[in-house]
């Protein structure tokens, strides 16, 4: 069994107001490009489809393109999708018994009511069964009527939902079975301030919403999405693929690419990195100004001057711009001088969460947890 796995395509982010729709189109075309390669009998994506939950009718256009295109590379291949914590659950969601008959399955929605479970698709090739379990992005708030409530009647945790919800599933051991997952798990054991994250990425506040990664111990591979790094999560049956093309700054310099999984019998797998290629990479770069003015390209730059002495303002930017059309933002070396406010915190240096309790004064563990779920609500939906 081979089947691609990928995740996050935020199709239809900006990158400082830059518009990537083109650069998305092209590194989607390379995605059928492999696909039509390795003829893979499955393709899945772990979630983030749309960066917004009400995307633009561009965006959709690329990825109705992207699918149309994908099902003609392979045309005996099932097709798998999720919605992450982007995308709208209930409009990906629709027309989904309809679409499974032609193959592909977009799953909005987790089981709702306890007559639901994770939508099943379930492959066989000569070592057997192979079953995929798909679980879109979960709140506690949308399962509670499955997985109850704690013992005062509030939503259970992100991690205590999750495993609940797994756990309810009849998981069938002797066969190999998937999960296409988009939550942010954690090697058990391990710190959430431990993990890099990428700036394009929403982050809860206090990491409320970490799940041990044991849940994935009924797995033989789980297909992450929702962390924009590539990254194994405890082990290499475990894994974020990342995104296949740089979505801020921070990713400046990642080579981005889809997993190729292959499994044969139980307990045999190999996973391959197949690169995607950018139209456009995403650089730093640091030097001064003369030096980087040798440097010009059409790829999106951010621009650090080291400069010590001043610079014509007016007259750097034309220069700059005229080298760089796809330049992303300019900046200038801080260089250090004696600190006199070095145990001074300013509220920029301050979260949300943290500029919020400063601002409120003393507040009790309640209205703390009350302040949390407003914050992260809000970062959820902008």
């Amino acid at each position: 069994m081979k089947f691609f796995h990928l995740s996050d395509l935020h199709i239809g982010l900006k990158l400082f107001n830059r518009d990537l729709l083109e650069d998305q189109a092209y590194i989607l075309r390379q995605v059928v490009e492999k696909a039509a390669k390795e003829q893979p009998d499955a393709v899945v994506i772990a979630g983030d489809i749309y960066d917004k939950a009400v995307p633009s009718a561009e965006a959709v256009q690329v990825f109705d393109r992207f699918l149309c295109e994908l099902v003609g590379a392979v045309p005996d291949g099932e097709i798998m999708m999720i919605s992450g914590n982007h995308d709208s659950a209930p409009r990906v969601n629709v027309f989904r018994s309809l679409l499974s008959r032609q193959k592909i399955h977009m799953i909005g929605i987790p089981p709702v009511s306890p007559e639901e479970y994770i939508e099943k698709v379930t492959l066989e090739d000569s070592f057997g069964n192979v079953n995929f379990y798909l679980l879109p992005f979960v709140r506690p708030s949308m399962v509670r009527q499955i997985v109850g409530t704690d013992g005062e009647g509030n939503s259970l945790s992100y991690n205590d939902t999750v495993h609940s919800l797994i756990r309810r599933e009849n998981i069938n051991c002797l066969e190999r079975n998937v999960l296409v997952s988009h939550q942010f798990y954690l090697p058990t054991g391990s710190s959430p301030d431990g993990i890099e994250r990428m700036d394009s990425e929403i982050r809860t506040v206090g990491n409320i919403d970490q799940v041990r990664a044991d849940a994935l111990d009924w797995f033989d591979y789980a297909a992450l999405g929702h962390i924009h790094k590539p990254m194994k999560v405890g082990s290499e049956a475990y894994r974020y693929c990342g995104t296949p093309l740089a979505c801020s700054v921070s990713e400046a310099g990642q080579q981005k690419g889809i997993i190729m999984v292959e499994m044969s019998g139980k307990g045999s797998l190999k996973t391959t990195v197949l690169p995607l290629k950018p139209l456009r990479q995403v650089r730093v770069i640091k030097d001064s100004l003369k030096e980087v003015l040798k440097q010009g390209c059409n790829d999106y730059v951010t621009i650090i001057l080291t400069d010590r002495e001043d610079l014509d303002v007016v007259d750097m930017q034309e220069r700059i711009r005229s080298e760089f059309p796809n330049l992303l933002e300019i900046r200038r070396e801080t260089w250090k001088k004696a600190d006199y406010s070095r145990n001074i915190i300013t509220e920029a240096d301050l979260d949300p969460f943290a500029l919020c309790c400063s601002f409120l004064g003393d507040l009790e563990d309640a209205e703390q947890e009350l302040l949390r779920d407003v914050i992260n609500t809000v970062r959820e939906v902008r």
